[in-house]
């Protein structure tokens, strides 16, 4: 790990669209920075009613905002987070809502937990998809208008050399490539051992809808190594 998650992260708030956005994301971050008494908080903004699935019978569209807000709930358990917020703004479609109106909702959470830093999305919203896009601009101006200079802001990255060891996953997986920093840019880096790792994947197969396709697709080695890794750039 570089740098010390506990003592340079204090309260933590993340910010994010969709459920599993949290666990891929800030996961290991969460665990590193509990476990040395840091308070971990997650907001996110829509049900993921839209989400994809790969077997339509076991998790149908029409129930899919029930079965992903249960996913979630047990993903965060394992990871030990028991402050979580969940909105009901629409799953594809976050960048027609008032800005005003999502910053107001964000921000009403930003002054319960009161966070000394704001895990969220960078401008390029890691893939590039809007509604990612629109969650980390709108997370930097709630945390901006409540904590001004109190609160920090870091946004998810990868690096060039995670870039090239997964360059043929993510080509198969994303549609826009992540965003990439050099790491004496990286506010912070944290390669998860055995046991963060093995609770950071069990997080993700409880949200059994959206990642049991990819798991099997890629195996479960080539899963825990493309996860091991998360690193953050600040805003």
């Amino acid at each position: 790990m570089t740098g010390d998650a506990g003592t340079t992260l204090g309260t933590v708030l993340g910010v994010w669209a969709h459920p599993d956005d949290e666990t891929y994301l800030m996961a290991g971050t969460a665990l590193v920075a509990a476990r040395q008494g840091s308070h971990v908080a997650c907001l996110t903004l829509t049900a993921g009613e839209a989400g994809e699935t790969a077997d339509q019978e076991r998790w149908p569209q029409q129930d899919l905002a029930a079965i992903r807000a249960a996913e979630v709930k047990e993903s965060l358990t394992i990871l030990g987070i028991d402050d979580h917020t969940q909105l009901d703004l629409p799953d594809g479609g976050l960048p027609s809502v008032a800005c005003a109106h999502a910053v107001g909702l964000i921000a009403d959470v930003v002054e319960r937990v009161r966070p000394d830093t704001v895990l969220t999305f960078g401008p390029d919203g890691m893939t590039g998809h809007p509604d990612h896009v629109a969650t980390g601009r709108w997370a930097v101006r709630a945390a901006t208008t409540v904590m001004g200079d109190r609160c920090r802001v870091l946004a998810a990255t990868k690096t060039p050399d995670w870039l090239d060891r997964f360059a043929a996953i993510n080509e198969g997986i994303i549609t826009s490539p992540p965003p990439n920093t050099p790491p004496d840019q990286l506010a912070l880096h944290l390669r998860l051992l055995a046991d963060d790792l093995d609770r950071k994947v069990r997080s993700l197969r409880a949200q059994a809808s959206q990642t049991t396709g990819l798991i099997e697709a890629l195996g479960e080695d080539a899963y825990r190594d493309w996860l091991a890794d998360e690193y953050w750039v600040e805003l």
